[in-house]
């Protein structure tokens, strides 16, 4: 990795992974993805769905990536190693779906499932977003900067700096960043909420962000 060509570490390789896997690499940016599969095992699949993306292990993907994408199912969090992801810059996109999931008793209370993951990951600085945009919208949404167009997308996360970094990679995957503030407010734009799965630009996005109470 280096600053010229950052380099994005994608752990989970579905559709969500894959969309993102792909526009991060129009976007110029090396992309590592790893499953718990041996990369040997997600070669094919990457020639087909994200050509130019590496399989590698997951240790690898934390390591050698500026900033690591969780998009995994969310009832494997747990199957993540802390220690590993500690200092990183971690963007989590996963979601409770309690009909596919089955219900998670940890994941049932007011608190939003990133906190829970970032008490997980309790060194790690997590930031949350694209989990309220559909994975099919990931590469069709996105625009270049000045766009009339341009969707928003809201981040929350604990460190200021943390989110500096994810806003500056959302911007360049096509997409303006809003900055909801710390990681509880993640709540807002969570499953169910008005913001999830719906389209709006930076202004309306802030409107919508400041007028739900965080839980």
């Amino acid at each position: 990795m280096s600053p010229e060509t950052p380099a994005i570490g994608i752990l989970g390789a579905g559709r969500v992974g894959t969309a993102l896997a792909r526009l991060a690499l129009g976007a110029g940016y090396e992309v590592r993805v790893a499953t718990g599969r041996p990369p040997a095992e997600i070669e094919l699949l990457l020639e087909i769905m994200a050509p130019g993306a590496k399989a590698v292990t997951a240790e690898a993907a934390i390591a050698e990536s500026d900033i690591v994408l969780l998009a995994l199912p969310l009832s494997k969090y747990r199957s993540l190693k802390p220690e590993l992801l500690a200092g990183k810059v971690v963007v989590d996109i996963m979601n409770y779906w309690a009909p596919t999931d089955g219900t998670i008793a940890e994941f049932e209370g007011v608190r939003s499932s990133s906190e829970v993951v970032q008490e997980f990951l309790s060194a790690a600085l997590l930031v949350r977003s694209f989990n309220h945009m559909g994975y099919h919208e990931i590469e069709e949404e996105a625009r270049p900067a000045g766009d009339p167009d341009r969707r928003a997308l809201a981040i929350a996360g604990n460190n200021p700096a943390a989110r500096g970094i994810v806003a500056a990679f959302v911007d360049r995957l096509g997409y303006d960043a809003v900055d909801a503030g710390p990681l509880a407010a993640s709540r807002t734009f969570g499953t169910g909420t008005p913001i999830f799965g719906a389209t709006f630009g930076r202004s309306e996005m802030e409107r919508m962000l400041s007028a739900e109470p965080v839980a």
